[in-house]
């Protein structure tokens, strides 16, 4: 079988071309080694490319997820808030009822206008509750864009839209809540029950028993309202830890493909500058000098 013919050339050839895929492994190394990533293209790992482009939009889905219900926090949160206050205002109006009930006519007209003077201002609060906002939207106002969900007279200015927050893939949460059943609709709200009570102090006493009724039912209406926002912000704060508590594990997993082992990397690149440099001079000792250099 007839031999090939090795020349000066193809050893020189086959030499660099082996140094060069040395310095290859090697620059691919210290890359690794400087960007702290094993996966910065799809083809250092076609697989781990597609894994991490999916937990990176997990990732982006989860965040807005958490954002949603940082907003959602924030509009029952200022609900909450106003409904604390203004069931305090309705206790009190109960009492100002009872009070008045105890003086009845015989009671002094001063000491009934005064009481009436306070129920006034009670009412007046509650509008000023009922117009609370968030991010200057009315937290008791439907969907509507106006800054008021009641005018100065406790009519209600809003409408029936629901303000809804995604807070995981399969679940909305209602944020804002609604000033009907809140504060009560038509002639029946608690502006309007106020409003008596103080036209009930100044001219008909007698009258203040029914209203002692109606404004429990006030109250009772106010207390089933809290009791909703509180049931809401737990469900909303719950599901945006939810929602971060994946993030960090879809971070964790991340790392796992896309992340170097510190360690290892650093043995790697070590042993390959060892084994790069021993190529160097084997290659200095194999190549001897031709006859080209005898001759200069």
């Amino acid at each position: 079988m007839p031999g090939f013919r090795v020349t000066e050339r193809s050893m020189a050839t086959n030499t660099l071309s082996n140094l060069q895929v040395n310095l290859a492994r090697n620059q691919r190394l210290q890359d690794q080694l400087s960007s702290g990533k094993l996966v910065t293209k799809a083809s250092d790992s076609p697989g781990g490319a597609v894994i991490a482009m999916q937990h990176r939009s997990d990732m982006a889905a989860l965040n807005q997820y958490s954002r949603n219900a940082d907003d959602g926090l924030g509009w029952l949160s200022m609900a909450d808030t106003a409904l604390t206050s203004a069931s305090t205002q309705i206790n009190r109006a109960r009492e100002l009822v009872l009070t008045g009930l105890s003086s009845g006519s015989a009671g002094s007209s001063e000491a009934r206008e005064a009481i009436a003077l306070e129920v006034d201002n009670l009412r007046q609060s509650l509008i000023d509750l009922a117009n609370t906002t968030y991010l200057d939207r009315p937290v008791f106002g439907g969907t509507t864009a106006g800054h008021l969900a009641y005018d100065n007279n406790g009519a209600y200015q809003g409408d029936d839209g629901q303000v809804n927050r995604m807070i995981s893939a399969n679940a909305a949460v209602r944020v804002d809540t609604s000033g009907d059943q809140v504060f009560g609709s038509g002639p029946n709200t608690v502006f309007a029950l106020l409003g008596r009570i103080s036209d009930n102090l100044r001219n008909n006493p007698s009258g203040l028993q029914a209203d002692l009724t109606d404004i429990d039912t006030a109250q009772k209406r106010l207390q089933a309202a809290l009791s909703g926002v509180g049931s809401r912000y737990n469900q909303v704060s719950q599901m945006q830890q939810t929602a971060e508590n994946r993030v960090l594990d879809l971070k964790a997993q991340l790392s796992d493909v896309e992340d170097i082992d510190l360690p290892k990397t650093i043995t790697e690149l070590s042993l390959q500058q060892t084994a790069y440099q021993a190529a160097l001079a084997a290659t200095a000792r194999v190549i001897q000098p031709s006859l080209v250099d005898f001759l200069r």
